[in-house]
């Protein structure tokens, strides 16, 4: 992952009124009051704030731009829902400077906050994960960052009942599209959230077989080849159904 004039018065300037000729030797007499001062009042009925967008967080680990994609696809999809917004986080990075530079992973700039404090995840509304596979499961810095956690999250199950899913990068068609998912629901098991695949609701897309697509009924993908390949147009049209789907979903469980 890629971790938001004119001039104007003076306000000590008093402007005065020119005064009208009147005649200073005489003054009008007082118009006596005979009511009540203790009962006027006047009041003043709040200003109505508009309601709080529901926000789905998309944290994601992107080591060559495939997931990175996906997201931003994603959070596309979350933010045409009325009244719900997709923000991006990128976990953090564990491997070593050197050794990205000799994997030749591409800088992913500043763009994209990095998550800190996974505490942060209290104030979603949903979430949806995303990484590419190894072997069948999350590499080791989305691993890490699930590890991280434990403690509190987990231990007062501060994020049970909140609704999560995952999207996937792959090599191959075959290299864990599904397996990924399956072995990370183990993590949102744990912590009591809701799992929301997406099903086949993307309609005759999930049934395509004219081309390679990415993708499964567990949520959103890409297949990245050896990492030259671009997401197609239909895995970005099912990434943007997925953020939608999610989207309808934590609208209608939270409100």
């Amino acid at each position: 992952m890629g971790k938001g004039g004119g001039c104007v018065p003076s306000k000590k300037a008093h402007h005065v009124l020119p005064s009208s000729p009147r005649n200073h030797t005489s003054s009008p007499a007082p118009i006596p009051y005979s009511g009540d001062l203790k009962s006027t009042h006047v009041t003043i009925s709040p200003q109505p704030q508009p309601p709080r967008k529901l926000r789905i967080f998309v944290v994601f680990y992107s080591m060559y731009g495939h997931v990175e994609i996906l997201a931003r696809t994603i959070k596309k999809g979350i933010d045409t829902v009325d009244g719900v917004e997709g923000v991006l986080f990128r976990v953090p990075e564990t491997l070593s400077e050197e050794a990205l530079e000799q994997m030749m992973v591409p800088d992913k700039g500043n763009e994209i906050p990095q998550i800190d404090q996974v505490d942060m995840l209290e104030e979603a509304d949903g979430i949806l994960f995303g990484f590419p596979t190894r072997f069948g499961a999350m590499p080791a810095q989305m691993k890490a960052f699930f590890d991280s956690m434990g403690g509190k999250l987990w231990l007062e199950q501060r994020l049970a009942k909140k609704p999560a899913g995952f999207f996937i990068s792959t090599g191959t068609q075959g290299g864990g599209q599904e397996t990924t998912a399956w072995t990370a629901i183990t993590q949102l098991v744990h912590h009591g959230m809701i799992y929301v695949p997406i099903g086949y609701t993307f309609g005759d897309g999930m049934h395509q077989l004219d081309e390679i697509r990415g993708g499964s009924p567990y949520g959103a993908g890409v297949v990245s080849g050896d990492g030259s390949r671009p997401p197609t147009k239909t895995e970005l049209a099912l990434s943007e159904h997925h953020g939608k789907y999610m989207a309808s979903i934590v609208k209608r469980l939270v409100q």
